[in-house]
C-alpha cells in the first residue's frame, strides 16, 4: 500500500519530466491542458488586463489605481471587444495588502456612469449608476476581503469579494464627440475616488493612469503563455470552493500553490497542443451559439448564453448549474459581466450577413438602424477582428453611433451604416472600414434599453452585402 501511495504521488507532482516516453501520462497532460485553459479563461481574461496596466505604468505592480483613456479609444485598446464610443474608465482594486477598498462614485448630473464591480473571475459584485445599487444618486462601494468579519460603518453598499483582487469597467457617457463634450465626460469620470477604507476619513488623491495613447494588449494567447497567467492566479487569489476539483488538475501541469511554475520543453509543448485544440473547440462553440438568433428568422444572436448571466449574476447560486464551458466561450471575445445585464445596457453580435456567410473584409455591406431605436442614452455597431475579438490593428475607427454628430440619418430617422475596406461614395460618415484580408464581426450595443427591443417591437435587419 506504501508503494502504490508513492506512485500516485510521483505521477500526480513529477508528471511529463519523469515520463517523457508515457504516452498516456502525455495525453492526460494535453486534456487537462484543454479543460483548464476553458475552465481559467475568466481569470486569465483579468490578470491579461492586470498586466496590461502595469506596462503602461512602466512596471508599477500596485493596485487601487484606475485605468483610464482620455479619448475615445483607439486600436490601441486591444482589449476584448471595447466600446470605443464612450470613456472607458477600468479602476483595479487589491485588498491583499490594503484591506477593504472604497470606490467612490459620483450622482448622476454633469454626466452618467455605466458599469459594473467585478472580482477576478469577472463575476459581477454590483453594477454602479443608474442601473445600479446607488441608482444614480451616487454612493460609496466598499469591497472587501475573502474571509473579512470586521465590522464595517455605515454609509457604504457593502460587496464581500470572492478574490483580493478585481477590478470595475465603467463608462462615462459622451453627449456627442465634441471636444468640449469629451472633456466633460472625462471630467465627470474622474470624479470618481478609489481608496482604502483605513483613509476613509482624508483619502489620498486617487491614482489615475491615462492610458489613450499605449498598447493596452489583453488579447488572449493561445499558447503556453496562457498557463503562465493562470499560475499567477492560482499564487494569488485563494481555491473557490466550487473550483477545487481543478487543484491535482493543474498539478499535473506544473501549475501548484506555493511553487514556481517551470515547465520544461516537452510540457511546454504539450500545453501548446493543449490550447491549440482549446482554442479550436472555443471558436466551434462560439460560431453555434449564433442558431440561437434573437429575432427569428435573423442572424443576431446574444453573446452570452442565459445559463451564464444568471450565473455570473448571482455568483453561481444554484448548487445543479455551473456553466464553465459558457463562461469560457464568453470571456474568449469580451471582459467584464453585469449583476443585471440587460438593465443597464444590451448586446447582439453577427458573425455573418443575411444569407448566412460569413462577413467577408474584401466585400460591402449595409446595415439599416431602423427610426426609434430603443436606447435612453445612445447605440453603437463595433467591427472587430474576427480571430482575435479586438479592434483591427491600425484601424482609422472601428464603430460609429448615434452620439456622433457626423453619422448622417435618414428622413425618416433611421440610419444605414456601411462596412468594407473602402468608404461608399458621399457615405463616409456612416462607413466603418474593414480589412480586406480578414473576417469581421460586429456587436450592436444599447445603452439604456427600452422596452421595444425586448417585446422585438423593434427590430433591426441583418447586415446585407451590397455589390
Amino acid at each position: 500500500m506504501a508503494q502504490l501511495i508513492i506512485c500516485v504521488v510521483t505521477i500526480c507532482t513529477v508528471g511529463l519530466s519523469s515520463a517523457a516516453d508515457d504516452e498516456p501520462q502525455r495525453r492526460a497532460i494535453q486534456r487537462r491542458g484543454v479543460e483548464a485553459a476553458i475552465w481559467a479563461m475568466p481569470a486569465v481574461n483579468y490578470d491579461l488586463m492586470y498586466e496590461a496596466m502595469v506596462r503602461a505604468e512602466g512596471g508599477n505592480t500596485a493596485s487601487n489605481k484606475i485605468v483610464y483613456w482620455s479619448r475615445p479609444g483607439t486600436w490601441r485598446n486591444q482589449t476584448l471587444t471595447p466600446n470605443r464610443d464612450t470613456i472607458y474608465f477600468m479602476p483595479f482594486f487589491d485588498t491583499r495588502r490594503s484591506g477593504p477598498v472604497v470606490l467612490d462614485v459620483p450622482a448622476e448630473g454633469e454626466g452618467t456612469l455605466v458599469g459594473s464591480i467585478d472580482d477576478a473571475w469577472q463575476t459581477a459584485l454590483e453594477d454602479v449608476g443608474p442601473a445600479g445599487a446607488d441608482k444614480g444618486r451616487g454612493g460609496r462601494y466598499l469591497i472587501v476581503p475573502p474571509g473579512y468579519q470586521k465590522a464595517v460603518p455605515k454609509g457604504f453598499i457593502v460587496l464581500r469579494s470572492s478574490t483580493y483582487a478585481g477590478f470595475a469597467l465603467i463608462r462615462s457617457n459622451l453627449r456627442s464627440r465634441n471636444d468640449t463634450d469629451i472633456a466633460r465626460a472625462v471630467r465627470y469620470g474622474k470624479r470618481m475616488r478609489l481608496y482604502p477604507l483605513s483613509e476613509a476619513d482624508a483619502p489620498r488623491p486617487t491614482r489615475y493612469v491615462d492610458v489613450v495613447n499605449s498598447l493596452f494588449d489583453a488579447t488572449i494567447p493561445y499558447d503556453e503563455r496562457f498557463f503562465v497567467s493562470l499560475n499567477r492566479v492560482v499564487q494569488s487569489e485563494p481555491w473557490l470552493t466550487r473550483d477545487k476539483v481543478m487543484i491535482d488538475s493543474l498539478k499535473s501541469l506544473g501549475i501548484e500553490k506555493g511553487k514556481p511554475f517551470t515547465p520544461d520543453g516537452a510540457r511546454q509543448a504539450l500545453l501548446r497542443t493543449a490550447m491549440d485544440e482549446a482554442h479550436a473547440w472555443l471558436s466551434a462553440q462560439y460560431d453555434a451559439q449564433f442558431s440561437n438568433a434573437y429575432y427569428d428568422g435573423e442572424r443576431w444572436a446574444l453573446p452570452v448564453s442565459v445559463e451564464l448571466v444568471k450565473g455570473l449574476g448571482d455568483n453561481f447560486s444554484d448548487p445543479d448549474q455551473y456553466p464553465v464551458d459558457a463562461r469560457g466561450v464568453t470571456y474568449t471575445v469580451g471582459f467584464f459581466s453585469a449583476k443585471r445585464l440587460g438593465a443597464g445596457q444590451f448586446y447582439l453580435v453577427t458573425t455573418r450577413d443575411g444569407k448566412g456567410k460569413e462577413l467577408d473584409g474584401s466585400k460591402s455591406y449595409r446595415l439599416r438602424v431602423p427610426a426609434h431605436a430603443p436606447a435612453s442614452q445612445y447605440w453603437s455597431a463595433s467591427v472587430y477582428d474576427r480571430n482575435t475579438h479586438a479592434f483591427r490593428r491600425e484601424a482609422a475607427w472601428s464603430s460609429r453611433a448615434s452620439n456622433d454628430e457626423k453619422v448622417r440619418r435618414e428622413p425618416d430617422g433611421s440610419v444605414e451604416l456601411y462596412f468594407g475596406a473602402h468608404a461608399p461614395a458621399g457615405k463616409e460618415s456612416n462607413w466603418i472600414p474593414t480589412r480586406s484580408d480578414g473576417k469581421f464581426e460586429v456587436m450592436f450595443r444599447i445603452y439604456g434599453p427600452k422596452k421595444s427591443l425586448y417585446d422585438k417591437t423593434w427590430r433591426m435587419g441583418d447586415i446585407e452585402e451590397v455589390m
